[in-house]
């Protein structure tokens, strides 16, 4: 893969952030929404505690499935095509949303979004590190981040759209925002300009194929290792975001605004400030330490995990909430770090790929948690038990993170920048001999 150098002013790679952190926005915020408008979504679509799961579940599993072939869509063609048209369609879906009068079509309109919603994440992040290489990497996926923070933090909107309103006219506001914001992408969002190939070589550049990507990925031990803390961490997210909003008002009797209020507004804010946090740590500890953005999020790991465990066991609503804001500030140092991580241990020809699959598993073994989690209350299991559990899975994972030892003799002495820590941005067992990451 050729270095890509940038012909545009130096503030471009920051306004790249900027303008996907609206788009992190706008991804999370229609995907989360509807947890917080359960009571609403009920009183006209009768379901299951079960059923109710399933939409979010069902999102998850189609999200997942298709995640590494829309990374790998972005390795091989243009990513910022790929981000703006992921955009509009998932839009034209939320709108659709609103329009939904029977469970069967709700859980279609959720799939769909999960078709629509998979083509973004790998392709942005890769976006990010492209324009974005050694010193501000992780600030830069932190930052971007932190737009998918500030979506889950305004989830509460839909609640309160809910009852002042309807539940679908969130769905259809926000999806018309989504296709006139997709149309402004297409006029300022472009990939890094790549220099012409050397005169002098006769061979073709190999294209990026999907089974090579693959193969490539899955040999690698740290690879395998991220992927399973990573499917762990996945369980914990998502049945934590899916069931906190019921959680706070079944076990402190609050009214759906206000418990989606504690569960999105004061948990995501908690994300955003853990994010930003976690990527300037990692910056600035990896300029002395090889692993720096490895352990930074294996700290975060091990103070979210008891976190997330005492805020489940308190009777006291104060004591809660501020050890889910815990729990949420120190979870999200890997968020800002994944990224980073997966650039030390895969070929920068297969970032997207290697993050979809990650995404593949973590929103497969997520979708199974927040399944389960509606079955486990349908047979009267309290939803203290599951956050329990889940505080004892972060640990797991935690100990995973740590052994991910990113070996130096597959580092290259030679990177562009000169220094042991910008060899993040060539590929170990590439061609050339680098170091992805």
């Amino acid at each position: 893969m050729k270095v890509m150098t940038l012909s545009r002013p130096s503030f471009y790679p920051w306004l790249i952030v900027g303008l996907l952190c609206v788009v992190g926005c706008l991804n999370y915020l229609d995907r989360m929404m509807i947890t917080t408008m359960r009571s609403s979504i009920l009183a006209e679509i009768p379901m299951t505690d079960a059923q109710f799961g399933l939409l979010t579940s069902v999102f998850l599993w189609v999200y997942g499935l298709l995640s590494p072939l829309a990374g790998f869509l972005a390795d091989r063609f243009n990513r910022s095509r790929v981000i703006i048209g992921s955009l509009f369609v998932w839009s034209i879906v939320t709108w659709f949303t609103a329009r939904a009068t029977t469970f069967e079509e709700l859980l279609l309109t959720r799939a769909l979004m999960g078709i629509s919603e998979a083509c973004y994440i790998p392709a942005a992040l890769a976006l990010i590190v492209d324009y974005h290489r050694g010193a501000t990497r992780s600030l830069a996926t932190g930052i971007h981040m932190g737009g998918i923070m500030i979506g889950q933090s305004l989830g509460f909107v839909g609640g309160w759209l809910a009852e002042s309103r309807t539940w679908s006219y969130a769905f259809g506001v926000f999806g018309l925002i989504g296709v006139g914001y997709a149309v402004l992408l297409a006029l300022v969002l472009r990939d890094p300009v790549v220099p012409e190939k050397n005169t002098l070589s006769t061979e073709p550049e190999p294209a990026i194929r999907f089974t090579e990507a693959l193969r490539d990925l899955f040999s690698r031990r740290n690879y395998v290792v991220a992927l399973t803390f990573w499917g762990l961490g996945g369980i914990v997210s998502w049945l934590v975001v899916g069931w906190l909003p019921t959680y706070y008002k079944e076990h402190f009797n609050l009214s759906q605004t206000v418990a989606g209020l504690y569960a999105t507004g004061y948990f995501h804010t908690a994300s955003l400030v853990g994010v930003l946090t976690g990527g300037f740590l990692a910056d600035r500890w990896s300029r002395t330490n090889p692993r720096g953005r490895i352990l930074v999020p294996f700290i975060g790991l091990v103070i979210a995990a008891p976190g997330i465990f005492i805020a489940s066991s308190t009777s006291v609503l104060p004591i809660a909430i501020v050890c889910f804001m815990i729990y949420a500030f120190t979870r999200t140092f890997l968020d800002a770090n994944m990224m980073p991580i997966l650039c030390l241990i895969a070929d920068q020809r297969y970032r997207a790929t290697g993050y979809g699959v990650l995404n593949l598993v973590a929103c497969i073994v997520g979708g199974v948690g927040l399944y389960a989690g509606g079955m486990l209350r349908d047979a009267d299991v309290d939803l203290s038990r599951m956050f329990q559990f889940a505080a004892l899975t972060m640990l797991i994972s935690a100990a995973l993170l740590y052994t991910i030892k990113p070996k130096p003799e597959d580092i290259t002495p030679k990177s562009p920048e000169g220094d042991f820590m910008h060899l993040e941005d060539s590929a170990s067992k590439s061609p050339s001999g680098d170091l992805g990451g």
